[in-house]
């Protein structure tokens, strides 16, 4: 049988439907027969046809009823409808922990290496806590192995070494080992996903390196943490400043451009890229692998969702490690 790749169709009350169906209308007749969604079939039926988007979907209860070509199967999260929009939050999470529980079952099972999610509201989810996916992800395993996020564009990823916290907590947080044990993770599951060893630059903390004083956190925790990855033979380099490291002569020298805190590299990033980028778990037994933009909660309805970041996610998937 051939091993298929989830899509969890994340939050209900979103673009998911549009971005899942344009993107599926877009790959070619092998890559069709190769995904499935779980989610609830009625609500993306019923959200699709709102949209007069008119796909071959056919609701599965097991990855057994896969015996047509060209149809888009839903493995059918068996909520009601009616609990799934989004008046009760609590049902919404609940229904969204079920699909990830019944994709995680599938990936443990099949031995699959992959995992696309659909945009997810992190409010509804963990209650306004500062966790994403990313740590959600990292939670369930058992192993209790840290996840990273990475920012993926064939020219240059980001990731930052800290995730989802307050500013002024980024300080406090910092250190040698930090970004020691960190950098030395992304580098090994880099070379694991795309089979090289990545050139990594990574940012200084403060305004053009706090013109490198004595006491600064470039000269007392970053800098003597790049020479000990050196000395591990990491292809890393720094540290640079934040405000230059993305001009195109330097950027294009770097597969990896690794900051302090999420936003120094994130919004630089996304300046530059756009919607030219998907979102991807590193550290666990799978990728777990996303559009990087959220709900479109302004235009649900509307038509007009772009599915590009979507369609790269899937791309990403049988390019870097698809098997079957």
């Amino acid at each position: 049988m051939i091993k298929r790749i989830p899509i969890i169709a994340g939050e209900p009350d979103s673009i998911n439907s549009e971005i899942i169906a344009k993107s599926w209308r877009n790959l070619n007749k092998q890559e069709k027969n190769r995904i499935f969604v779980v989610g609830n079939y009625n609500l993306l039926k019923n959200q699709l046809n709102f949209l007069k988007i008119n796909i071959p979907l056919k609701r599965i209860n097991s990855l057994k009823d896969c015996k047509e070509n060209n149809l888009l199967y839903v493995l059918d999260v068996t909520l009601n409808s009616s609990e799934i929009f989004p008046k009760n939050k609590k049902k919404v999470k609940r229904y969204i922990f079920e699909c990830f529980k019944l994709a995680l079952k599938i990936i443990k099972n099949k031995k699959i290496r992959f995992l696309i999610s659909c945009p997810l509201n992190k409010k509804i989810l963990f209650n306004n806590s500062r966790i994403g996916l990313t740590e959600y992800l990292s939670k369930l395993d058992k192993k209790k192995r840290e996840t990273i996020m990475m920012i993926f564009n064939e020219k240059f990823s980001v990731i930052p070494l800290t995730n989802h916290i307050r500013h002024k907590s980024i300080q406090k947080i910092i250190s040698k080992n930090l970004i020691i044990n960190k950098v030395t993770k992304i580098s090994r599951c880099y070379k694991k996903v795309f089979k090289k060893k990545p050139n990594i630059a990574i940012t200084g903390l403060n305004p053009h390196n706090d013109e490198n004083r004595s006491q600064s956190e470039e000269k007392k925790i970053i800098l003597p943490s790049i020479k000990h990855l050196k000395k591990k033979n990491i292809n890393v380099h720094g540290p640079f400043p934040a405000d230059t490291i993305f001009l195109k002569n330097k950027v294009k020298s770097y597969n990896l451009i690794v900051g302090m805190y999420h936003d120094q590299v994130l919004a630089p990033f996304k300046a530059v890229n756009g919607f030219d980028a998907i979102n991807i778990t590193l550290g666990l037994d799978f990728l777990r692998v996303s559009p990087d933009h959220g709900t479109g909660k302004d235009i649900i309805g509307k038509k007009l969702a772009d599915a590009s970041s979507l369609l790269k996610a899937i791309k990403f998937v049988f390019k870097y490690g698809y098997k079957t």
